[in-house]
Protein backbone atom coordinates (compact mmCIF):
# COMPACT_ATOMS: atom_id res chain seq x y z
CA UNK A 1 0.00 0.00 0.00
CA UNK A 2 1.12 3.34 -1.05
CA UNK A 3 1.52 5.70 1.83
CA UNK A 4 4.07 9.11 0.25
CA UNK A 5 3.73 10.32 -3.26
CA UNK A 6 5.24 13.55 -4.72
CA UNK A 7 3.89 14.78 -8.20
CA UNK A 8 5.27 17.21 -10.23
CA UNK A 9 7.37 18.65 -7.13
CA UNK A 10 9.37 21.82 -7.60
CA UNK A 11 10.52 24.32 -5.07
CA UNK A 12 12.77 27.80 -6.48
CA UNK A 13 14.30 30.05 -4.74
CA UNK A 14 14.81 33.80 -5.59
CA UNK A 15 13.78 35.32 -8.76
CA UNK A 16 14.72 36.10 -12.43
CA UNK A 17 18.47 35.69 -12.84
CA UNK A 18 18.72 34.56 -9.42
CA UNK A 19 16.80 31.75 -9.20
CA UNK A 20 17.54 28.32 -7.44
CA UNK A 21 16.08 25.46 -8.56
CA UNK A 22 16.25 22.97 -5.23
CA UNK A 23 13.82 20.77 -6.95
CA UNK A 24 12.78 19.96 -10.34
CA UNK A 25 9.92 17.95 -10.99
CA UNK A 26 10.48 15.28 -8.94
CA UNK A 27 7.91 12.22 -8.67
CA UNK A 28 8.74 9.45 -5.81
CA UNK A 29 6.26 6.72 -4.57
CA UNK A 30 7.14 4.76 -0.94
CA UNK A 31 5.02 1.61 0.02
CA UNK A 32 3.99 1.59 3.87
CA UNK A 33 6.71 -0.40 5.92
CA UNK A 34 9.77 0.54 3.59
CA UNK A 35 12.80 2.21 4.52
CA UNK A 36 14.08 4.38 2.04
CA UNK A 37 17.41 6.09 1.48
CA UNK A 38 17.91 9.34 -0.31
CA UNK A 39 21.36 10.13 -1.15
CA UNK A 40 22.96 13.05 -2.99
CA UNK A 41 25.57 15.50 -3.20
CA UNK A 42 25.45 18.84 -0.89
CA UNK A 43 23.03 20.79 -2.68
CA UNK A 44 21.49 18.33 -4.66
CA UNK A 45 17.99 18.85 -3.43
CA UNK A 46 17.73 15.88 -0.95
CA UNK A 47 17.27 18.28 2.40
CA UNK A 48 14.45 20.23 0.68
CA UNK A 49 12.39 17.17 -0.68
CA UNK A 50 12.53 15.95 2.78
CA UNK A 51 11.12 19.31 4.24
CA UNK A 52 8.44 19.40 1.87
CA UNK A 53 7.56 15.54 2.79
CA UNK A 54 7.22 16.25 6.23
CA UNK A 55 5.42 20.03 5.61
CA UNK A 56 8.13 22.20 6.50
CA UNK A 57 8.07 23.96 3.67
CA UNK A 58 5.78 24.80 0.47
CA UNK A 59 6.19 23.68 -2.64
CA UNK A 60 6.83 26.38 -5.44
CA UNK A 61 4.06 24.02 -7.44
CA UNK A 62 3.44 20.19 -7.19
CA UNK A 63 1.41 18.17 -4.36
CA UNK A 64 2.94 15.87 -1.57
CA UNK A 65 0.56 13.47 -0.92
CA UNK A 66 0.49 11.11 2.54
CA UNK A 67 -1.88 8.93 4.33
CA UNK A 68 -4.33 9.93 1.01
CA UNK A 69 -3.76 13.51 2.16
CA UNK A 70 -2.74 16.60 0.18
CA UNK A 71 -0.20 18.06 2.83
CA UNK A 72 -0.73 21.65 0.81
CA UNK A 73 -4.25 21.54 0.43
CA UNK A 74 -4.76 21.26 4.23
CA UNK A 75 -5.20 24.52 6.39
CA UNK A 76 -2.46 25.57 8.37
CA UNK A 77 -3.66 24.05 11.93
CA UNK A 78 -5.06 20.83 10.28
CA UNK A 79 -1.13 20.40 8.51
CA UNK A 80 0.12 20.85 11.63
CA UNK A 81 -2.05 18.77 13.62
CA UNK A 82 -1.61 16.14 10.66
CA UNK A 83 2.20 16.44 10.91
CA UNK A 84 2.23 15.67 14.84
CA UNK A 85 0.27 12.68 14.44
CA UNK A 86 1.22 11.08 11.41
CA UNK A 87 5.20 11.92 10.83
CA UNK A 88 7.64 11.77 13.03
CA UNK A 89 11.33 13.49 12.67
CA UNK A 90 14.44 12.30 13.70
CA UNK A 91 17.28 15.60 13.45
CA UNK A 92 21.11 15.38 12.87
CA UNK A 93 21.07 17.57 16.12
CA UNK A 94 19.08 15.74 17.66
CA UNK A 95 16.56 18.79 18.92
CA UNK A 96 16.15 17.54 22.49
CA UNK A 97 14.71 20.13 24.97
CA UNK A 98 17.43 20.68 27.33
CA UNK A 99 15.33 21.39 30.46
CA UNK A 100 13.65 17.75 30.24
CA UNK A 101 14.63 14.60 31.34
CA UNK A 102 14.71 11.52 28.46
CA UNK A 103 11.59 10.51 29.45
CA UNK A 104 10.01 13.99 29.64
CA UNK A 105 11.84 14.42 25.88
CA UNK A 106 9.93 10.74 24.37
CA UNK A 107 6.22 12.06 25.39
CA UNK A 108 6.99 15.60 24.61
CA UNK A 109 4.92 15.38 21.21
CA UNK A 110 2.21 13.43 22.58
CA UNK A 111 1.43 16.04 25.24
CA UNK A 112 1.52 18.63 23.27
CA UNK A 113 -1.16 16.59 21.34
CA UNK A 114 -3.52 16.83 24.29
CA UNK A 115 -3.34 12.83 24.16
CA UNK A 116 -2.71 9.92 26.68
CA UNK A 117 0.11 8.79 26.75
CA UNK A 118 0.43 4.81 26.24
CA UNK A 119 3.00 4.33 28.73
CA UNK A 120 3.11 0.52 27.85
CA UNK A 121 4.03 1.37 24.84
CA UNK A 122 6.77 4.18 25.40
CA UNK A 123 8.77 1.63 27.95
CA UNK A 124 8.85 -0.80 25.62
CA UNK A 125 10.46 1.77 22.90
CA UNK A 126 12.72 2.58 25.95
CA UNK A 127 14.11 -0.67 26.47
CA UNK A 128 14.31 -2.05 23.00
CA UNK A 129 16.62 1.74 22.49
CA UNK A 130 18.64 0.42 25.75
CA UNK A 131 17.22 3.85 27.66
CA UNK A 132 16.09 2.42 30.62
CA UNK A 133 19.07 3.87 33.27
CA UNK A 134 19.08 7.40 31.49
CA UNK A 135 15.10 7.51 31.98
CA UNK A 136 15.74 10.53 34.08
CA UNK A 137 18.79 12.10 33.27
CA UNK A 138 19.13 15.58 31.07
CA UNK A 139 20.18 15.29 27.50
CA UNK A 140 23.30 17.46 28.53
CA UNK A 141 24.44 13.91 30.78
CA UNK A 142 24.26 11.69 27.50
CA UNK A 143 26.71 10.88 24.82
CA UNK A 144 26.01 11.47 21.36
CA UNK A 145 24.82 8.11 20.29
CA UNK A 146 22.25 8.19 23.61
CA UNK A 147 20.86 11.43 22.40
CA UNK A 148 20.17 10.21 18.75
CA UNK A 149 18.05 7.26 20.67
CA UNK A 150 15.68 9.48 22.75
CA UNK A 151 15.21 11.43 19.29
CA UNK A 152 14.32 8.21 17.67
CA UNK A 153 12.40 7.36 20.64
CA UNK A 154 10.43 10.64 20.63
CA UNK A 155 9.80 9.84 16.47
CA UNK A 156 8.59 6.11 17.37
CA UNK A 157 6.50 7.41 20.54
CA UNK A 158 3.87 8.95 18.54
CA UNK A 159 3.14 5.91 16.29
CA UNK A 160 3.38 7.86 13.34
CA UNK A 161 2.83 6.48 10.25
CA UNK A 162 6.27 7.81 8.69
CA UNK A 163 9.44 8.99 10.16
CA UNK A 164 12.02 11.09 8.30
CA UNK A 165 15.45 11.16 9.58
CA UNK A 166 17.75 13.77 8.34
CA UNK A 167 21.38 12.81 8.43
CA UNK A 168 21.02 10.94 11.72
CA UNK A 169 24.03 9.49 11.89
CA UNK A 170 25.98 12.68 11.32
CA UNK A 171 27.46 13.39 14.28
CA UNK A 172 28.17 9.91 15.17
CA UNK A 173 31.11 8.06 15.40
CA UNK A 174 31.16 4.38 13.30
CA UNK A 175 30.48 2.33 15.96
CA UNK A 176 27.71 4.44 16.99
CA UNK A 177 26.50 5.02 13.40
CA UNK A 178 26.28 1.30 12.97
CA UNK A 179 24.50 0.70 16.41
CA UNK A 180 21.73 3.35 15.62
CA UNK A 181 21.56 2.13 12.16
CA UNK A 182 20.36 -1.45 13.40
CA UNK A 183 18.28 0.18 15.58
CA UNK A 184 16.25 1.84 12.98
CA UNK A 185 16.01 -0.68 10.97
CA UNK A 186 15.01 -3.27 13.86
CA UNK A 187 12.68 -0.75 15.05
CA UNK A 188 11.09 0.03 11.56
CA UNK A 189 10.51 -4.00 11.38
CA UNK A 190 8.86 -4.55 14.44
CA UNK A 191 6.67 -1.60 14.22
CA UNK A 192 5.91 -1.61 10.67
CA UNK A 193 6.71 2.00 10.20
CA UNK A 194 8.31 3.91 7.14
CA UNK A 195 11.39 5.31 7.53
CA UNK A 196 12.76 7.97 4.79
CA UNK A 197 16.06 8.67 5.32
CA UNK A 198 18.48 11.21 3.76
CA UNK A 199 22.22 10.42 3.80
CA UNK A 200 25.70 11.61 1.79
CA UNK A 201 27.02 8.22 2.54
CA UNK A 202 26.86 5.62 0.85
CA UNK A 203 27.56 2.39 3.18
CA UNK A 204 25.02 3.85 5.24
CA UNK A 205 22.32 3.84 2.20
CA UNK A 206 22.98 0.65 1.57
CA UNK A 207 21.10 -0.88 4.95
CA UNK A 208 17.83 0.78 3.92
CA UNK A 209 15.67 -1.20 1.51
CA UNK A 210 15.67 1.28 -1.68
CA UNK A 211 18.04 4.29 -2.62
CA UNK A 212 16.63 6.94 -4.42
CA UNK A 213 19.23 9.09 -6.06
CA UNK A 214 18.88 13.02 -6.20
CA UNK A 215 20.76 15.56 -8.07
CA UNK A 216 20.43 19.10 -9.41
CA UNK A 217 16.88 19.01 -7.79
CA UNK A 218 15.68 15.64 -9.87
CA UNK A 219 15.30 12.28 -9.62
CA UNK A 220 18.27 10.32 -11.22
CA UNK A 221 18.90 7.27 -12.58
CA UNK A 222 20.24 5.07 -9.79
CA UNK A 223 17.07 4.28 -7.79
CA UNK A 224 17.26 0.51 -6.80
CA UNK A 225 15.80 -2.12 -4.64
CA UNK A 226 19.07 -2.88 -2.23
CA UNK A 227 17.79 -6.52 -1.76
CA UNK A 228 18.03 -7.26 -5.30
Amino acid sequence: MKILSTEQLYRYYGKKDNIVKALNGVFIDVEEGEFVAIVGTSGSGKSTLLNLIGGIDKPTRGEVIVKGKSLYKMKKDQLTIFRRRHIGFIFQNYNLIPVLNVYENIIFPIELDGIRVDKDYVQMIIEILGLQEKQFQLPSQLSGGQQQRVAIARALATKPSLILADEPTGNLDSQTTQEVMMLLKNTSQKFHQTIIMITHNEQIAQMADRIIRIEDGRIVRGDYDVKQ
